[in-house]
């Protein structure tokens, strides 16, 4: 086991937790890459799914009494709906094609994000169920939903506790259903890495104390621009290593 390559995975995971609290997205988008050193696509995706899942309870537990239940309530259904449907598709698609759609998924979503600001268009309240259905789709089938719910949430809760407390309980409903069927289909292949799983957790829920601490002083703005920054160049090699593996390239 290379020691050096432990301490930077737990470090790594600890500080993109904390970046994660007041950006309210992104754990999943940053961690990803870190578990792909040691794991194949669809297990390193079952990983993360347990380590998100872990860190979106422990997050709700600081931030509970800023949790905007209309916004949760607008989403549920939709969200639960479409991370079945995701993640009942993960195992099904081949390691490099998954990797391929993971890394257009990384880069056309924040893209959605930022040509909504320059727009300035306010998504209707009626579409939130696509916002949540196709959140919930892609967080089953790659992990990946923030970017997308936070396309359709931040308008809705300009206040920065209420949209990291309400963004931690719908990463957390589309966690707690994705998470089983990966268990049912991955299972034993998740079991090997119990030790990774263990470590990343904690680390997790540590960076929370830690973001809760640069959710007041930090402008998330910020981080959401860094961390939108960071998640299309993962995207981008993402797609070239998915395209070398194919023989595209």
């Amino acid at each position: 086991m290379d020691v050096g390559l432990v301490a930077f995975s737990l470090l790594a995971t600890f500080f993109a937790a904390a970046f994660t609290v007041p950006a309210g997205f992104g754990l999943a988008t940053m961690i990803t890459p870190i578990v792909f050193l040691w794991l194949e696509p669809h297990e390193a995706i079952a990983v993360v799914g347990i380590v998100h899942g872990s860190h979106n309870a422990w997050k709700l537990k600081v931030l509970r009494s800023s949790v905007d239940y209309d916004a949760v309530r607008r989403y549920g259904w939709a969200m639960i709906l479409g991370a079945l449907i995701g993640a009942g598709l993960n195992s099904s698609i081949q390691a490099e094609p998954l990797l391929l759609i993971v890394g257009v998924a990384l880069v056309a979503l924040p893209l959605l994000t930022i040509s909504e600001r320059w727009t300035n268009y306010r998504l209707p309240e009626a579409e939130d169920r696509i916002g949540g259905f196709g959140s919930g789709f892609f967080g089953g089938l790659t992990g990946h939903q923030g970017a997308l719910r936070a396309m359709f949430l931040q308008k809705r809760l300009p206040d920065k506790a209420e949209y990291a407390a309400t963004a931690a309980v719908l990463a957390l409903v589309v966690d707690m259903t994705r998470i089983p069927v990966y268990v049912a289909l991955e299972g034993w292949q998740i079991l090997e890495a119990g030790w990774l799983i263990l470590g990343l957790v904690l680390a997790a829920v540590f960076g929370v104390k830690l973001g809760k601490r640069w959710l007041k002083k930090w402008k998330s703005e910020r981080i959401r621009k860094g961390i939108l920054v960071a998640i299309v160049l993962s995207g981008i090699l993402y797609i070239r290593e998915a395209l070398i593996a194919l023989e595209f390239l």
